[in-house]
């Protein structure tokens, strides 16, 4: 088995019942042996303290099971605001936040958060700076894209 794929095995109790989400697992060699970076996630999100709780019992178990032979590092986090969406289930907990969207075709798309499904999400597109003459369209305001075509999604912090 390869090695991400044990890593996972072990954390798969400390999951608890899909409460968490692996976002991205890495294992990288390192001057020191391996660095083992976990990126985890919840639809209310992470705190801190569960990242410390579910780094100290998977390094407990990466121990006992002696999978390095060297050193490693692990590193137990939740993806940060400049990390993009890699799941469907990142997209729950930020409806109404502000997207930046870049698609297979190379064009991006900025706008509101409205609704998701794991087929799917739903941009309010900015409002344009000019009215135009006539009713506004509706499918003008908001853009349905398919997440098979999204290639990077990023939140957009906004200071205002």
């Amino acid at each position: 088995m390869p090695l991400v794929e044990e890593i996972r095995s072990l954390l798969e109790p400390y999951l608890e019942e899909d409460k968490y989400f692996v976002v991205d697992l890495t294992v990288k060699p390192s001057r020191a042996g391996h660095q083992v970076t976990l990126l985890i996630d919840s639809d209310e999100g992470i705190t801190i303290s569960e990242c410390a709780s579910i780094s100290r019992r998977l390094a407990k178990d990466l121990e006992e099971k002696e999978l390095f032979d060297s050193a490693y590092t692990l590193e137990v986090s939740s993806p940060g605001l400049d990390q993009p969406l890699k799941m469907p289930r990142q997209y729950a907990k930020n409806v109404g936040r502000n997207l930046k969207v870049q698609l297979s075709d190379g064009s991006v798309v900025e706008g509101t958060l409205t609704a998701w499904s794991q087929e799917e999400i739903v941009l309010e597109l900015p409002k344009p700076k000019k009215k135009k003459k006539g009713a506004e369209d509706e499918s003008e305001s908001t853009k349905t894209i398919p997440l098979t075509q999204i290639t990077k999604a990023l939140i957009q912090v906004s200071f205002k």
